[in-house]
């Protein structure tokens, strides 16, 4: 499937990495994973970003995982993570998913060698020249420790490099910027859960959300509120998540994440290293959590 600035729109789940009892990626996991979010109205796959464990999988491992992914998706784009730090590295692994049927890559800006604001719209044009597939720009400061700003992007587009980019930041004055100067010319998806149904009714078209793996019907709902611009109906409605984001988000994403989808009795094992296991506390956190979730949407 060839995706596009239109066809970014929806929900797009960021699925975990499921692993065996010895530590081997779950395949078949994978593919049911696949399956049940596109049954629930999921637009699209992100795998193998930082919610699928990118740093921790070997090459081969990566290419497998989305090429499972892509065969459980049928006609539904499957866009993985690229968070390789280096542009060499990035491309052998974009190559490897292209081969696989990939639909395009969510390519991290640059990290540890950060670039200015020139050099990043230069690797991303660089990148968008080497490999024939749509390129998804994906902004986390908080982990590159450099943010790209709205204009930039705008001329990123305008180079045709990206026709959309994941915006995990709580800058909600660059975001609105990032709107006013690129909406109109890229897809810009929210990848905050907390914000997300602000970040719709300012005029993103969708997100890249984590926790939709095992919510996907929940974060359906509040896209379609929010884009009916019932940002108030959507924020009461997303109240009953928010002990649930709390809890999965207190610790390093996603090894609460996984603990919670066994508890869910969606077991995908644990994480790599040199993640852990939740602590103690937050593994209280995640049972209270899930028990006043469950207790909202019985009331």
């Amino acid at each position: 499937m060839t995706i596009t600035k239109e066809t970014l729109s929806g929900l797009f789940t960021a699925i975990v990495t499921p692993f065996t009892k010895d530590n081997e990626v779950d395949y078949e996991k994978i593919r049911q994973m696949v399956r049940r979010q596109l049954a629930a109205g999921a637009t699209g796959i992100v795998p193998i970003g930082g919610t699928g464990e990118y740093p921790a999988l070997s090459r081969p491992e990566r290419k497998a995982i989305v090429s499972a992914a892509v065969e459980a998706a049928g006609d539904a784009p499957v866009i993985p993570g690229l968070l390789a730090t280096g542009f060499k590295d990035a491309l052998d692994a974009g190559q490897d998913f292209q081969s696989v049927g990939a639909a395009g890559v969510m390519l991290v800006t640059p990290y540890y060698s950060t670039g200015t604001q020139d050099g990043i719209r230069s690797y991303f044009a660089a990148f968008r020249q080497a490999l024939d597939l749509p390129l998804m720009a994906y902004e986390i400061p908080r982990r590159t420790t450099v943010a790209v700003k709205a204009d930039t992007y705008a001329r990123m587009a305008d180079d045709g490099s990206i026709i959309g980019v994941k915006y995990s930041s709580y800058d909600m004055p660059e975001f609105i910027r990032m709107i006013r100067d690129a909406g109109s010319k890229l897809a810009v998806l929210s990848g905050e859960e907390p914000l997300f149904a602000t970040h719709v009714c300012l005029g993103a078209s969708g997100g890249v959300l984590a926790s939709a793996t095992l919510y996907p019907e929940f974060w359906m709902e509040i896209f379609r509120l929010s884009q009916s611009g019932d940002l108030k109906g959507a924020l009461k409605y997303q109240k009953k998540i928010d002990p649930i984001l709390d809890a999965i988000y207190s610790e390093t994403n996603p090894g609460p994440l996984k603990y919670l989808m066994t508890l869910c009795g969606n077991d995908a094992g644990v994480v790599r290293l040199p993640l852990m296991p939740p602590k103690d506390d937050t593994i209280k956190h995640l049972r209270q959590a899930l028990s006043d979730f469950n207790d909202g949407i019985a009331a």
